[in-house]
């Protein structure tokens, strides 16, 4: 072994993913990419708005089963799981997450693509609760968008190994409960309150009345310290003080902390290392971004140059065909 390929989140791009891995040395051998010498470590969100999210499933489950990669649950893999898991009848709600509008439009593309395949969804969910919610490798570590030390030796205490059960997952609705906090914090991170009558309208389409903060500032100080989004906060609210109540809100993680790899934040442009020993590896794939890898060999300080990635371009005829691996 010499390392890990960590790969952000791929939102339904299975041509592209297979591109990745084909530009990271990684070959189809009897339906799994495989390396002679690297495993992959996948950081979830496989699923929803991509044209091939059938084929992302298939080929990180594949080579999770097979041993040749890792992964972490993503906050549309737990969605999808809540989505389709019947609440419990004396709780009034029919599911664990309400079928809203909003809620319909984030999972419809999976949904649609699963639709003449339902044993393989099934087969799909069932594996989503096999997924852990993080892994700590003592040299490094990995997590969908935020490493909270206390609620992970919580979660640990729970679920050894960070994988979740049914009970867990259906508290995890209830938001007075730890599950509720774990799932909450380690798959989406955290957020903090948009002043009242003040929304962000994203790109994706939807009007939101929070941002995300990251966890790594040492002193912040205003706002615009910890915000980590494409989406820039109105007015000057960026020059806004953070409330006592709002800063107790972030974990820290400092520098002295082993490597740790996260997805989630829809980051821009070319990849970069928000601090020394923290990489996001989500580069906006389905939207026409990166789908990015950072290649790990034991490094105790991580290398900018340590990125490797396949742009997703928007031309329907340009666009990398799965024509290695046909999962029909």
């Amino acid at each position: 072994m010499e390392g890990y390929d960590l790969i952000g989140d791929v939102h339904g791009c299975g041509a592209t993913l297979g591109a990745l891995l084909e530009k990271l040395g990684y070959h189809q051998r009897g339906g799994v990419y495989r390396h002679p010498r690297r495993k992959a470590i996948f950081l979830g969100d496989l699923i929803d708005r991509g044209p091939r999210i059938r084929l992302a499933v298939s080929i990180a489950r594949r080579m999770v089963e097979e041993g040749e990669a890792h992964i972490v649950m993503g906050n549309h893999e737990y969605n999808a799981l809540a989505y389709c898991h019947r609440a419990p009848r004396q709780g009034g709600r029919e599911w664990l997450r309400d079928h809203s509008p909003r809620h319909n439009r984030i999972i419809k593309e999976t949904l649609d693509q699963y639709r003449d395949h339902p044993t393989e969804w099934d087969e799909a969910l069932a594996w989503f609760m096999d997924i852990p919610l993080y892994l700590d490798f003592d040299a490094f570590r990995v997590v969908h968008a935020c490493w909270d030390q206390e609620l992970i030796d919580a979660l640990e205490r729970e679920c050894p190994g960070g994988i979740i059960d049914e009970p867990f997952l259906r508290q995890s609705v209830e938001s007075d409960t730890l599950a509720y906090r774990v799932l909450d914090r380690l798959t989406r991170g955290v957020h903090i309150p948009l002043p009242q009558g003040v929304e962000i309208h994203s790109g994706d389409g939807f009007t939101r009345h929070s941002f995300r903060a990251h966890f790594w500032a040492r002193e912040p100080r205003t706002w615009g310290d910890v915000i980590f989004q494409p989406d820039n906060l109105p007015d000057d609210l960026e020059e806004r003080e953070l409330a006592a109540n709002e800063r107790a809100r972030l974990p820290h993680y400092g520098l002295d902390q082993p490597p740790l790899f996260i997805g989630h934040y829809w980051c821009e442009g070319i990849p970069a290392l928000p601090t020394a020993n923290i990489a996001c590896l989500d580069y906006s794939a389905v939207k026409f971004g990166r789908l990015v890898a950072y290649r790990w060999s034991g490094e105790r300080r991580l290398d900018a140059n340590h990125f490797v990635w396949v742009r997703v371009p928007q031309e329907e005829a340009a666009r990398p065909r799965p024509w290695e691996i046909d999962f029909d």
